[in-house]
């Protein structure tokens, strides 16, 4: 299970820029999880969960904002939100699609205390 990594890598860094801002702890957590990132969010909230006790963000609310995937086609020109995994231009059914956004996972915002 990556997402147990992941985690650890997620903490390390929200404590890096806790000391960078001479914060004692961390209050809230915020990340972007594309759809097509790998990362499944249930697990990654269990994983946050078991490992942020005694660290800074042992009393971080965390928060998890989906991202669904954006394309762009390369047809028709229009941007898009794929509502399935299916790799069609919903306006013209090309296949000719340039990823946009929802294939990462992102820190998006700390708050500190």
């Amino acid at each position: 299970m990556h997402e147990y990594s992941i985690v650890q890598a997620l903490i390390d860094s929200c404590e890096e820029n806790a000391k960078q801002n001479q914060a004692s702890k961390v209050t809230k957590v915020v990340v972007k999880i594309g759809v097509m990132s790998g990362v499944e969010p249930h697990l990654l909230e269990i994983a946050f969960n078991t490992f942020k006790d005694g660290t800074m963000c042992a009393d971080a609310e965390f928060v998890m904002n989906i991202q669904e995937i954006r394309v762009l086609c390369e047809s028709c020109i229009k941007e898009s939100e794929l509502k399935k995994l299916e790799y069609l231009c919903p306006n013209c059914g090309s296949n000719q699609l340039k990823v946009l956004d929802g294939e990462d996972m992102y820190l998006m915002q700390l708050e500190l205390e």
